[in-house]
């Protein structure tokens, strides 16, 4: 019986031994070390995670990479509408102003489009963001286990940079505020209003702690994008915002600009036209050869005033002249503007006050390359955040690949079978197990040697 056991024992014990050499792990199963199986497992895990994590690390330097490349491509243009605005405001310059104006338009149509290839735009927002990549190997999945670039301040199109509505021919910008080159102060906040054809918006800055009036402007020009406008500071360091389009602006709480301060676009050619609510009020409006005659009802808010306007003026094919509020003179104000010269006459009720000829000189090309010179810095600040992105990432993927050879060396010291050791425990059963059956054989020997005895 004794034999019979250790048969069995050092059977188990080769069966054990050969399992190992063959599969190569010292752990086949739980019960060969239930401790060490659950650590190599973890260490497997991690492995696992950071296998991908360093797939999701290159992922992320790609991107980023296809973001520099029209970063620097931007910044090449803006380099080009630079020399562009320079020329143009040079008053020795005896070229037409309008073809330097016309490759300059070019220039901000095409930063439009590539912001938009590389998600960098209001028109898409993809890389907009706090854009996260998923490494691992942290304290937890939340803790250490990400790197981020915060791009949520990256957008670099036309609007963004504060490009929009800028040119380098003849355009004066319009000035708003009461002092110069201010910063909106920590937990302060500015209001801006727009109003345009499509309607009035307003928006607010807050001021964070150890913001700049650069970072400012660019949130600013963010937002103002989506109009059509772009906010620079004017020679004066008063803050400037340029549009091809018919604007009025108005501000209040101080910083950027001056509060209570508001403005037209004096870019445009500029009539006031106040109308009385209480009565029917006609005019004609005249535009080179076409003349339209104009009624506003009785009783119209501004805004249906406005809009009754606008939509009898395009009926009668004028699609170049606006109305919008005007913000400067206040309530049952309407300031018309057209980048052509117009007349209004006739006029029964409402009165016009304050026409403004298009502003003549190299003021736009001035205010051009006050808006390009922002803009450079803007993209520079969105460059080194894509450049600091793409080193973090690449430090990651190392700090990644390190502990990957780490964490599997690891299990393979808990997992991995010692061929040498298990070799010699092969022989050594394989003896034993000779051994076990020799012995039984021995052992069955004994009782016939006992029952001889009693043969007679």
């Amino acid at each position: 019986m004794i034999a019979a056991v250790n048969l069995n024992n050092n059977n188990n014990f080769q069966t054990q031994t050969i399992t190992r050499l063959t599969s190569g792990y010292r752990i086949n199963n739980s019960s060969d070390d239930a401790a060490g199986l659950g650590v190599a497992n973890q260490y497997r895990s991690n492995v696992a995670e950071l296998n991908q994590g360093v797939l999701n690390g290159n992922d992320g330097v790609s991107t980023l990479q296809i973001i520099d490349g029209g970063l620097s491509n931007i910044s090449t243009m803006l380099d080009r509408m630079k020399t562009l605005a320079t020329e143009s405001a040079s008053s020795t310059f005896t070229g037409n102003r309008g073809t330097l104006d016309t490759e300059y338009q070019t220039l901000v149509g095409e930063i439009n489009r590539e912001a938009s290839n590389v998600g960098l735009s209001s028109t898409n927002a993809t890389n907009a963001t706090n854009l996260s990549v998923y490494i691992g190997g942290g304290q937890s999945a939340t803790t250490g286990s990400e790197v981020g670039i915060n791009l949520s301040q990256g957008k670099v199109d036309a609007g963004a940079l504060g490009l929009a509505g800028t040119n380098v021919a003849s355009a004066a910008p319009v000035t708003i505020g009461t002092v110069g080159n201010g910063v909106i102060g920590a937990g302060n906040q500015e209001t801006f209003t727009v109003n345009s054809a499509a309607g009035s918006s307003s928006f607010t800055i807050v001021g964070q702690t150890n913001d700049t009036a650069s970072l400012q402007m660019s949130e600013l020009n963010s937002a103002l994008g989506a109009y059509g406008i772009s906010a620079s500071l004017a020679t004066t360091g008063k803050l400037a915002f340029s549009s091809s389009a018919a604007f009025s602006m108005s501000v209040t709480g101080a910083g950027l600009a001056g509060s209570g301060d508001a403005g037209n676009n004096t870019a445009l050619n500029n009539q006031q036209l106040t109308y009385v609510t209480g009565a029917a009020n006609t005019f004609t409006l005249t535009e080179g050869t076409t003349a339209v005659n104009v009624s506003l009802a009785s009783g119209l808010s501004d805004t249906q005033a406005i809009a009754s306007l606008n939509s009898q003026l395009q009926s009668h094919g004028i699609t170049d002249i606006t109305a919008v509020s005007d913000l400067k003179g206040g309530a049952t104000k309407i300031s018309l503007q057209s980048a052509s010269t117009f007349a209004v006459t006739n006029v029964v009720q409402a009165t016009t006050t304050g026409y403004v000829a298009a502003a003549g000189g190299g003021n736009g090309a001035i205010n051009a390359i006050n808006a390009v010179n922002n803009a450079v810095q803007a993209l520079g600040s969105v460059q080194g955040v894509v450049g600091a992105g793409e080193n973090d990432l690449n430090y990651a993927i190392g700090l990644a690949n390190s502990q990957i050879t780490n964490f599997s060396s690891a299990e393979s010291g808990i997992r991995d079978a010692d061929v040498a050791s298990e070799a010699a425990n092969l022989t050594k059963a394989q003896v034993l197990e000779q051994a076990s059956v020799a012995a039984m054989a021995q052992a069955n020997s004994a009782p016939q040697a006992i029952l001889s005895l009693l043969k007679g």
